[in-house]
């Protein structure tokens, strides 16, 4: 059989139907076709589409990024350079985020650790540096 029903590509591609259906609506999948009934059929190469931007998703390309990602991989006989270039790219983005989520970790730590943990919460110094009723050098945060 070369058609498949949306439910035998959920479980092949491992999506839910809600976003086949949304890949479809936001045109990273082609329509499939329709039975007479109206229910959809799916070519098979369906399947290997989605995994592809599963894959992209759970490494945090945006559907855009995927989009083009998607019509980078259809040009098979070009050089895979801009491929690998928007892979860099994403690379980056995702090293900065790492920078400032360590940022965000080592002021949260110095406030954790500045805290006592009992008494009059009005004197926590989270609660100080958060309300900025406590200056950024001493709490840590604001780096």
């Amino acid at each position: 059989m070369s058609a498949l029903s949306i439910g035998e590509v959920a479980k092949a591609a491992e999506l839910p139907i809600d976003t086949i259906r949304y890949y479809e609506k936001a045109g990273l999948i082609p329509p499939p076709q329709r039975r007479e009934s109206g229910y959809r059929i799916y070519a098979r190469d369906t399947v290997s589409r989605l995994r592809f931007i599963r894959r992209a998703k759970e490494l945090g390309f945006t559907l855009a990024e995927i989009t083009e990602l998607l019509d980078l991989s259809a040009q098979g006989a070009q050089d895979m350079g801009r491929m690998r270039a928007a892979a860099q790219q994403k690379l980056a983005v995702v090293e900065d985020k790492l920078r400032e989520l360590d940022r965000v970790r080592a002021a949260l730590h110095q406030l954790v650790e500045a805290c006592p943990g009992h008494g009059a919460l009005a004197e926590c110094p989270i609660v100080q540096a958060l309300s900025g009723e406590r200056s950024a050098d001493r709490s840590g945060v604001g780096a």
